[in-house]
């Protein structure tokens, strides 16, 4: 494993305002597990680096043994986010730059590591699949999570990049494993929620495919893909346009709505009313991106959830910019275009 530059190579920051000192502190931890530390710290010590540019504090690592500097809030952060990211190492979970990032987004949280592992009040919150086992990666993936495992219809609303649909996929998929639901339903409206497919060539799953691709993503991220394969051809798993729900009754089963800002009124209407016996439904959406004509004045989304919010089995969930767990430019992205300037 190759070493950083000395600290002394690196850019010295402009000491504290004089009218407000900051309180300086370090800590030491250490490490049981030695062959945890290579993946731990990264090539180069990426992962430290990466820990130490998030939080304003510096790392240095000598064998099992790490001594964090810094303001105390962030020593103290660090620390927490250094422990945590150990444990998944410990659990054989992946530890990526996403998973990092995810760590230090929530490591403002009092009970980081008990919402992962189960240490606080509750069982851990995780999804298990064929593939990997989940765990929430923002503060506002905590609550979605738990309202995917107790709560029959939920509303995800927020922007790209928050986990709204993915999470929903995998909750699915756990549910079809375990045998919980029959199958699984995944849609979303086609082109502008007008599902004008007609002009582009190939049959019907040819011409909305390319629709439903993220979807599709998603399933294969949690399944083998020999699995989904199988799964589609039966049936067991369906992915098809909103107009394709319109006199069914889905029981059974775990569907899911996505890019649900697109839909009319009418037709938000309709798929709330397919729900059957022991089913499962998440309705996915960001109310700002609506692309249908006459926007925020015709999707059923927020109509949907003005009238739901409150009802009994009904839970709906809020994310922000601050729960993007995509590279965190995006977060920045999507401040710069819905902050109050915007």
């Amino acid at each position: 494993m190759g070493r950083r530059p000395h600290s002394a190579d690196r850019p010295i920051s402009p000491p504290p305002s004089p009218q407000r000192e900051t309180r300086r502190a370090r800590t030491e931890l250490s490490f049981e597990d030695q062959s945890l530390l290579v993946p731990l710290f990264g090539q180069f010590d990426a992962n430290l680096v990466q820990v130490e540019n998030r939080l304003g504090v510096l790392i240095s690592a000598r064998g099992d043994q790490v001594l964090i500097e810094g303001p105390e809030d962030s020593v103290a952060r660090a620390r927490d986010v250094l422990q945590a990211m150990y444990s998944r190492l410990a659990r054989g979970e992946e530890l990526d730059t996403g998973a990092i990032e995810s760590l230090v987004a929530m490591s403002n949280e009092p009970t980081l590591e008990g919402i992962i592992s189960g240490d606080s009040d509750g069982p851990p919150i995780m999804i298990r699949t064929r593939r990997k086992t989940i765990v929430p990666r923002s503060a506002g993936q905590i609550p979605y999570m738990r309202q995917l495992a107790r709560d029959e219809i939920i509303f995800a609303l927020g922007p790209a990049g928050t986990g709204k649909t993915y999470l929903a996929v995998a909750q699915a998929v756990s549910q079809l494993i375990t045998g919980n639901v029959q199958r699984l339903i995944l849609s979303r409206p086609a082109v502008e929620a007008g599902e004008r497919i007609g002009f582009l060539p190939g049959d019907m799953k040819e011409k909305v495919d390319p629709y439903l691709r993220p979807l599709y993503d998603a399933l294969y991220d949690c399944m083998p893909p020999e699995q989904v394969e199988r799964h589609l051809m039966s049936g067991v798993i369906e992915v098809a346009p909103i107009a394709f729900m319109r006199g069914r009754t889905l029981a059974d089963a775990f569907v899911i709505l996505d890019e649900a800002q697109n839909t009319t009124r009418e037709q938000m209407k309709m798929f709330l009313t397919r729900f059957g016996q022991n089913s499962r439904m998440v309705v996915c959406g960001d109310p700002k991106q609506v692309d249908i004509p006459g926007g925020d004045a015709t999707s059923g989304l927020p109509d949907a959830v003005a009238r739901l919010e409150g009802v009994e089995g009904v839970a709906v969930s809020r994310f922000t910019s601050a729960d993007v767990v995509r590279h965190p430019i995006v977060g920045r992205i999507v401040e710069a275009y819905e902050g109050p300037d915007a």
